[in-house]
């Protein structure tokens, strides 16, 4: 077995129930989440019954996804399992980060709270918008014809044929009937707002006023940034509050770490999104993921046969 990176999800991912059999080990989790509920009262239940329109909201899904992203880490880490790097998709890279040390889990928490806050409110200002992912097509197809529409962005760039747009709820069946005629296929994603484009501006600017009061610490390993799809150097909070308005440079970033040396790559957190993408991107690398007990036997044993 080569380098073994953890990948922690996104937005997009959640559902009402995320967390609770990793809670219920008794263990890390649990320590992680009850800590969390004495800072947000209301998240462990948030989490475990939520609706999905609840979980919908960004002010609720990112401290929700923060804490099953960076529990399923933690319950690795107690089965011997541990990353070698990791890397985090948007509100992901805010448990990366704490996995990796640049912060405590309870600071994280506090940070990926604000960062829901304040891209809630930005949502709210901005009216109706919506992002949607694009199948079948090229990156540079996709771009192309967001660009002809109104606030249309192309925003996160996942794995061949998958292109995320982010804009306009208005500017969306246009978009997507062009889409259609080049051959491609709109898929919409159940987020609340046009994340990572310039709708964020002012999420972005609040953000870093806030992290200006935040002290960090140099990462116990390498975290990739989404910014540049090259790990953290030293600017923290520069490459934090740009990431809110700008393109996930995903596919880039596991090219950059199987290029590195990382042959396993662990998605930790709700849902199986990475996983996927991650086999688009490479034939050559093994895939695992954890979200729950069941996953995190299967994951362990697999892992473990490997080594």
């Amino acid at each position: 077995m080569g380098k073994i990176a953890f990948v922690f999800s996104g937005q997009g991912a959640q559902y009402s129930g995320m967390g609770k059999s990793l809670y219920d080990l008794n263990g890390a989790a649990k320590r992680l989440y009850d800590e969390a509920e004495r800072y947000r009262p209301g998240t462990k239940a948030q989490s475990f019954e939520g609706s999905a329109e609840e979980l919908r909201q960004t002010k609720n899904t990112q401290p929700c996804l923060y804490l099953v992203d960076l529990s399923a880490a933690l319950s690795l880490n107690e089965n011997g399992i541990y990353a070698d790097a990791a890397a985090g998709f948007s509100l992901g890279e805010i448990a990366a980060l704490a996995y990796a040390g640049a912060y405590s889990y309870a600071d994280g928490f506090r940070i990926v709270t604000k960062r829901g806050e304040l891209m809630q409110r930005s949502a709210e200002q901005s009216g109706n918008t919506a992002m949607c992912a694009v199948l079948k097509l090229d990156s540079k197809t996709v771009a192309d014809t967001a660009s002809q529409l109104e606030e249309l962005y192309a925003v996160n760039f996942n794995s061949p044929g998958q292109t995320v747009v982010s804009g306009l709820s208005g500017s969306m069946p246009a978009f997507e009937e062009k889409i259609k005629e080049l051959g491609g296929r709109c898929m919409p994603i159940p987020v609340s707002a046009a994340f990572h484009s310039p709708f964020m501006e002012s999420a972005a600017g609040s953000f870093g006023e806030y992290l200006s009061g935040q002290d960090f610490s140099k990462t116990k390993i390498p975290v990739y940034a989404n910014l540049t799809a090259r790990p953290y150097g030293s600017d923290f909070a520069g490459y934090l509050e740009k990431q809110i308005k700008s393109p996930v440079r995903w596919q880039e970033t596991i090219e950059n770490m199987i290029a590195d040396g990382f042959t396993d790559f662990i998605e930790v957190g709700a849902g199986k999104t990475l996983c996927n993408l991650i086999k688009r991107i490479s034939k050559q690398v093994n895939v695992y993921s954890v979200e729950d007990e069941k996953s995190l036997n299967e994951t362990v044993k697999a892992v473990k046969a490997n080594a």
